[in-house]
């Protein structure tokens, strides 16, 4: 499935990330529809990884815009800030009724559209106790013929399907097409293994500089997240959530170094510090 990405990633600024094809926004920082526009519409489906506001700003315009549309805002089980959100709205913009919120916690899965469907993952971003951030991984199920009748003709095929079934002749496959980290340190190499897009924070360059963050909510570096990458299945990787405290341009330098000391030959994609991009994958000011 072709996929196009809209987004926009500035750490302690704003966060989203808009599936269009899919009708699904991770996470709702400022400015999602200010940009989006007329595509905010298109969403019927927010999974917001957890309650900074720089992840969650951007729910109030977009509640007063689009909540005729009946959307679903997924959110961890153990935050508070979402159920102020909807006391909130419903009393500020008593007008603009029908969202439902909900909260979700890990391993919670969430049907969308066709075969299409969203896992929540716990991550380790938030340091108290509780399931308070959340990461998503986006799975489509197709049923394909079993390999020992492929070789059949229709008729063939037709007269096994009649006498054995459906689940006889094909097989469920299920392909992790996109996993969006939110915010969370690189713990765990298998989390995101065999994402075909994978979204990922990298709020500092480098380990040593995520080390020197103990006892305050935890991140990724570029550096750790650049050498998981090498270790395991991604065919696309979409970076995002840099500090504002680098030049863009000392980003692009270590992300260029980085792929090269890695041995990283995948895709890969970065949002520039304070800009939003439309279709991430197709554009090419954000390939490096």
């Amino acid at each position: 499935m072709k996929l196009t990405i809209h987004g926009y990633s500035t750490a302690l600024y704003s966060t989203w990330y808009c599936i269009e094809e899919l009708g699904i926004l991770f996470d709702a920082g400022d400015g999602v529809v200010s940009h989006l526009l007329g595509k905010s519409g298109k969403i019927k489906q927010v999974f917001v990884s957890h309650e900074d506001r720089d992840h969650l700003a951007g729910l109030l315009a977009y509640n007063q815009l689009c909540a005729f549309h009946k959307p679903k805002i997924y959110f961890p089980k153990d935050t508070n800030s979402f159920r102020f959100l909807d006391e909130f709205f419903k009393k500020f913009d008593p007008q603009s009724l029908g969202t439902e919120w909900i909260p979700i916690q890990d391993k919670a899965v969430i049907k969308t559209k066709g075969g299409i469907q969203v896992e929540a993952v716990q991550n380790e971003h938030v340091i108290r106790a509780g399931q308070k951030s959340l990461s998503y991984k986006v799975f489509e199920t197709k049923r394909k013929l079993k390999a020992e009748f492929i070789n059949l003709n229709k008729y063939e095929l037709i007269k096994v399907k009649t006498e054995n079934g459906e689940d006889f002749l094909t097989e469920e496959i299920k392909t992790n097409i996109l996993s969006f980290s939110g915010d969370t340190p690189v713990t765990d190499y298998e989390r995101f293994n065999g994402s075909k897009i994978l979204i990922h924070e990298s709020t500092f360059l480098t380990r040593s500089e995520t080390n020197q963050k103990q006892g305050k909510n935890l991140h990724s570096s570029l550096e750790e997240v650049m050498e998981m990458v090498s270790n395991i299945e991604v065919e696309q990787l979409i970076l995002g959530h840099f500090s504002s405290r680098y030049d863009q341009g000392e980003v692009d330098q270590t992300i260029k170094k980085m792929k090269q000391h890695y041995g990283i030959k995948i895709p890969v994609h970065r949002i520039p510090i304070g800009k939003a991009v439309f279709n991430i994958l197709g554009n090419d000011k954000c390939k490096m």
